[in-house]
């Protein structure tokens, strides 16, 4: 499907893979044809691509769910997603996850460049990806509370990961609204540049992150992902089996 019928676009030049939410008339507002045609683009990746930058076209990174949508009576709609047993239920909601959590995959490392409002599914599309470079005017909310719902599309583990259980509980339950700087202070952001330097600002780290060997990156984010799972016994096996393989490949003896 096109991007006009979707809502979404996957661009590539060369390792870089552009992610563009293309609802500017509705600052991006999310729709479950959206989330499975970001599921698809995981199975179109080129193989060479290293980085993949996602971002919302116009004013805003995106607004959310989009209510018109989710508020109907059509497919994907809460009226039908209601009338569904409950294991069908939670497996719609599995392909809509699928849409983020392709983003966690351990041979690209993704970056939200956030603009405006992040609200909702678009606050949890910004926390699907490894960095978010934000621009100072960007506002964050976890709102599905306001709506009686909770946050399911595999933002709250990774929201917990960054600013710990009581902060996240705090996101969530109030559904309030986070402006940039404080998104900098409690470690939800990566970066804060001025609204006219994020284009510049997600390049520069596009390039540094490019800088390094792949198969290097790819391991370090491997050891980083796995850390908090691990012991310091683990996580220090984990990095001499690392580099035991790093050695090989650079002595040509690896598999």
């Amino acid at each position: 499907m096109t991007a006009e019928a979707t809502g979404v676009r996957l661009s590539c030049d060369g390792p870089v893979a552009t992610v563009t939410l293309c609802r500017p008339d509705v600052l991006n507002a999310q729709t479950p044809a959206m989330w499975r045609a970001m599921s698809d683009f995981s199975r179109d990746l080129p193989g060479d691509v290293r980085v993949v930058v996602v971002r919302g076209a116009g004013r805003a990174f995106s607004a959310g769910l989009d209510l018109a949508v989710a508020g109907a009576s059509g497919p994907g709609s809460f009226a039908e997603l209601a009338t569904l047993p409950e294991q069908e239920c939670a497996e719609r909601i599995a392909e809509f996850q699928a849409g983020f959590t392709w983003l966690h995959r351990p041979d690209v490392i993704s970056v939200a460049a956030v603009q405006g409002h992040a609200i909702g599914a678009g606050f949890q599309l910004a926390l699907a990806c490894d960095l978010r470079v934000l621009s100072a005017d960007a506002k964050l909310s976890m709102a599905e509370v306001t709506l009686g719902l909770v946050p399911d599309l595999a933002g709250t583990k990774r929201l917990v990961e960054l600013v710990g259980y009581a902060r996240a509980l705090e996101i969530c339950a109030t559904g309030r609204r986070l402006d940039a700087a404080e998104a900098d202070r409690i470690g939800l952001a990566t970066l804060v540049v001025p609204p006219t330097e994020l284009d510049g600002a997600v390049r520069d780290l596009t390039a540094g992150l490019l800088a390094g060997a792949r198969d290097a990156v790819v391991e370090i984010k491997a050891l980083l992902a796995g850390a908090t799972g691990r012991s310091h016994a683990d996580q220090q096996r984990a990095e001499r089996e690392a580099q035991t393989r790093r050695l090989r490949d650079l002595a040509g003896r690896g598999e």
